[in-house]
């Protein structure tokens, strides 16, 4: 649990992550697998070049409002590499969808911190400002 507060908006309010993807990380081949399970993977719907219904799936309700309740509270803080890639989002999107990506990746961040036992390291700000 300490690993995991780690990663901003993560608290022990937030402890529903572990309660319901558990410690062990075997379960999931891939970080993907475990997106895809919670409901919080984007949907990409494309035939003969024509976009389709781009819904997320249902998946686990409570790991997702836990996951969007720590995808407010880090869009929210001061200096956070999940405010910068928030904001760049809700433009381009619309504010729910950047708060579903945004926990989409405190979910990815979970996985591997929990699989390989090391605490989250943000991504430097200065790949958000550069294009």
């Amino acid at each position: 649990m300490e690993l995991l507060e780690t990663v901003p908006g993560v608290s022990h309010e937030t402890e529903g992550i572990v309660s319901e993807i558990g410690f062990d990380m075997s379960v999931f081949p891939t970080a993907d697998h475990l997106a895809s399970w919670a409901g919080v993977c984007p949907g990409n719907n494309e035939s003969a070049g024509k976009k389709k219904s781009s819904r997320v799936t249902q998946g686990n309700k409570i790991l997702k409002i836990v996951l969007v309740e720590a995808a407010w509270v880090a869009s929210r803080m001061k200096t956070s590499w999940f405010k910068a890639k928030y904001y760049v989002l809700a433009v381009r999107r619309g504010k729910k969808r950047a708060l579903l990506a945004i926990a989409h990746k405190i979910l990815i961040a979970a996985y591997h911190i929990l699989k390989d036992g090391l605490p989250y390291k943000a991504p430097e700000l200065k790949y958000l400002t550069s294009k």
